[in-house]
């Protein structure tokens, strides 16, 4: 049977009261009388319970994280920051991993919201703008992350992706590469809709430079090795030399079709570029050269502002936090065709 806080105070000989702010406002209590109600609580192995204290404050200590695939170390890696971040202020989060399904990430929402968590942060499927109106209408701090929120009143953190595209594709193109690929999808999307737009951006004051799309259905190893398959079944005059992938693990899916394949080699006929520099980029079979996105920094900047965002005062003045992408360069593309080393 679980020990009460009556129990508590007739343990340590202290009143109600007392246990309370021990328990709430300890530096509102004589040392004395904290370390009395302590032991009482080691001794009689009382655990609190919170909910009734939530109920009455209206809102819980935890922070809803809704990513679309939490496979991705991508996720990972800003679910950590937003842990980090949550822990420093004496907060906890609950990840709930979307699949890339608005259905479910809707009934997410919800689950959420009805269990009055401090706020959402949530990387949205497709672009759901009224389902996240109608949620902050009703007083739930929402921040969108890993895309700039269009709506202007939900604060986001994300990342540059034009400028990362353009970063990639600017690179190939100094190392010598003419003919590239965008892999990449679904195009819906809105950070890969941005890369694209980042990479045509890039090729369009370079008349001898083409840039071909390979729409993916996800961004996964499978999709990046379908597309590895398909560009090797080519003639060799109709290969890419260079491949911009949306992501590393579509990246790393190509390199996986590439290396076993006898007259292909990377990077001397095939570059390759991804994008998010997840620890796995360093550690492939070939160093992938990669475009880096700050995951962690995006999650404990993100749980910031969500708790400006709870804060009733603070809720009306919404931010849009952009980080800049840079450029991570190895062996995936540092020989160009012409069989000179980047500068890097």
């Amino acid at each position: 049977m679980a020990v009460s806080v009556r129990e508590v105070a007739r343990e340590a000989g202290v009143s109600l009261g007392t246990v309370s702010n021990v328990l709430n406002n300890p530096h509102n209590v004589a040392p004395h009388n904290v370390k009395k109600v302590k032991d009482a609580i080691q001794r009689l192995g009382y655990v609190r319970n919170d909910a009734a204290r939530q109920l009455r404050a209206g809102r819980s200590r935890g922070i809803g994280v809704i990513v679309q695939d939490i496979r991705n170390p991508f996720f990972a890696e800003l679910t950590r920051g937003a842990e980090d971040a949550a822990a420093e202020n004496q907060l906890g989060i609950l990840i709930a991993d979307s699949d890339d399904d608005s259905e479910r990430e809707k009934f997410i929402l919800g689950l959420f919201e009805e269990q009055r968590v401090l706020g959402v942060l949530v990387t949205p499927v497709g672009i759901d703008l009224e389902t996240l109106r109608e949620m902050k209408n009703r007083g739930n701090a929402i921040v969108v992350v890993d895309q700039k929120s269009r709506d202007k009143s939900i604060s986001s953190v994300s990342v540059d992706d034009v400028a990362g595209g353009a970063m990639a594709v600017t690179h190939l193109i100094e190392t010598g590469r003419r003919r590239i690929a965008f892999a990449g999808g679904p195009l819906s999307d809105f950070p890969i809709g941005e890369r694209l737009k980042g990479a045509l951006k890039a090729v369009k004051n370079h008349h001898d430079v083409s840039l071909e799309v390979l729409e993916t259905d996800s961004l996964t190893v499978l999709e990046g090795r379908r597309i590895g398959e398909e560009i090797i079944a080519r003639p060799i005059h109709d290969r890419p030399d260079a491949i911009f992938a949306a992501n590393d693990l579509l990246a790393i899916g190509v390199m996986q079709a590439v290396v076993v394949s006898p007259g292909i080699s990377i990077p001397r006929d095939l570059a390759l570029i991804g994008y998010d520099d997840i620890s796995f980029a360093e550690m492939a079979i070939i160093p992938l050269s990669s475009i880096r996105q700050p995951s962690a920094d995006i999650g404990k900047h993100a749980v910031k502002l969500l708790i400006e965002e709870s804060d009733s005062n603070a809720g009306s003045h919404p931010k849009q936090l952009v980080f800049q992408p840079s450029l991570v360069i190895r062996e995936s593309t540092t020989v160009s065709r012409l069989g000179k080393s980047a500068n890097t």
